[in-house]
């Protein structure tokens, strides 16, 4: 028998409507599990834990991020899969954040939500959450008994609808879509309709199997700058100035480009100067940042600024997180920004 924890951070999939104000809130998980009687019908044996109060996902931040993987941490030798019910709108930053503060995981660890209430007539919840206990318990068929956890899934991943994604892969596309994620640069993990085909080709394996490492720290001197037609240097110049900014993720235009004019250049080198790293990610929902295509990237790349890859907005800035949390030095700092962890960009 599987057992599978339930991490409930709170989010629409466990949120009830107030009868005064017909807003929607967070409510405690026994709403939720009252709702949904199909999860006695699983095989599994299943314990929850939740924060002590649970949360739109507009108020998470790095600490609640630490709770998550302190959760996972506890009861990491008892459990074979977790699954973190979580809000939609900052599921993306949440399960890249995880991806890197969970070293050498060997174990799924599946996030999901939904775009209604679960106690709703048309709730997504409801098929959501039975899709992720299936896909945490699910061993693969060709695992040698004895050589690590033997699930299919051993890395972060998003549950929602017909599909799942790699956590530090995905992002946010829609806000009222029942598929409201999409993984833009990496292809499916699974996909979901009668039965649910996985994509093992696609599956993150570690290298060598190693204890579990957590690591929580994260510093929040970081920021993101999106360039936009119209932007001025003092505009660019006060982003740059943030008292105790570490680094920033530039969202530039296509694959790359950036204004050429000597106010944004200068403004960049000066926060270069300062000890500022910065990342280059396309603002496109898909594509690639490295060597410059065109005359308007080259500037970046001669400035230091580091390409992003097809790294998402979202692992990049929480990959920064991490990396300044761990203590580093800068030139470390940038050589892991450079280069893969855990599967979150692919390097051309």
């Amino acid at each position: 028998m599987s057992r599978i924890l339930i991490i409930y951070t709170g989010g629409t999939i466990g949120m009830i409507e107030d009868p005064v104000t017909h807003k929607l809130m967070p409510f405690d998980f026994d709403h939720l599990i009252d709702n949904v009687p199909k999860i006695k019908m699983l095989n599994y044996e299943i314990d929850h834990v939740q924060f002590d109060r649970p949360i739109d996902s507009s108020n998470m931040d790095p600490s609640r991020w630490a709770e998550i993987a302190n959760m996972i941490q506890r009861g990491y030798a008892s459990y074979d899969g977790f699954v973190v019910l979580h809000g939609t709108d900052t599921m993306a930053y949440t399960a890249s954040a995880l991806s890197f503060m969970l070293d050498n995981l060997d174990k799924p660890v599946i996030i999901t939500g939904s775009q209604l209430p679960i106690g709703e007539v048309r709730t997504d919840g409801e098929e959501n959450l039975i899709t992720a206990l299936q896909i945490a318990a699910q061993k693969r068929q060709d695992c040698a008994p004895g050589v690590g956890s033997g699930s299919m899934v051993t890395e972060v991943a998003i549950l929602f609808e017909n599909y799942l994604w790699r956590g530090n892969r995905a992002t946010k596309l829609s806000a009222d879509n029942f598929n409201a994620f999409r993984s833009p640069n990496y292809p499916r993990l699974a996909s979901i309709g009668l039965g649910i085909e996985y994509n093992e080709d696609a599956l993150w394996r570690t290298p060598s199997r190693r204890p579990l490492n957590v690591r929580t720290a994260m510093d929040n001197g970081v920021s993101v700058v999106t360039i936009f037609p119209g932007m001025t240097a003092e505009n660019l110049r006060h982003q740059l100035m943030i008292p105790g900014l570490k680094g920033a993720v530039l969202r530039t235009y296509g694959a790359g480009n950036a204004p050429t004019g000597a106010w944004f250049v200068d403004s960049l080198k000066e926060a270069i100067d300062r000890g500022i790293t910065l990342v280059n990610v396309t603002q496109c929902i898909s594509g690639s940042v490295s060597n410059p295509r065109y005359d308007a990237g080259v500037p970046l790349m001669e400035l230091g600024v580091l390409p992003g890859h097809d790294i998402t907005v979202e692992a990049a800035l929480t990959k920064m997180m991490f990396l300044f949390g761990l203590g580093i030095s800068t030139e470390e700092v940038r050589y892991y920004l450079s280069h893969p962890l855990c599967g979150e960009m692919t390097m051309k």
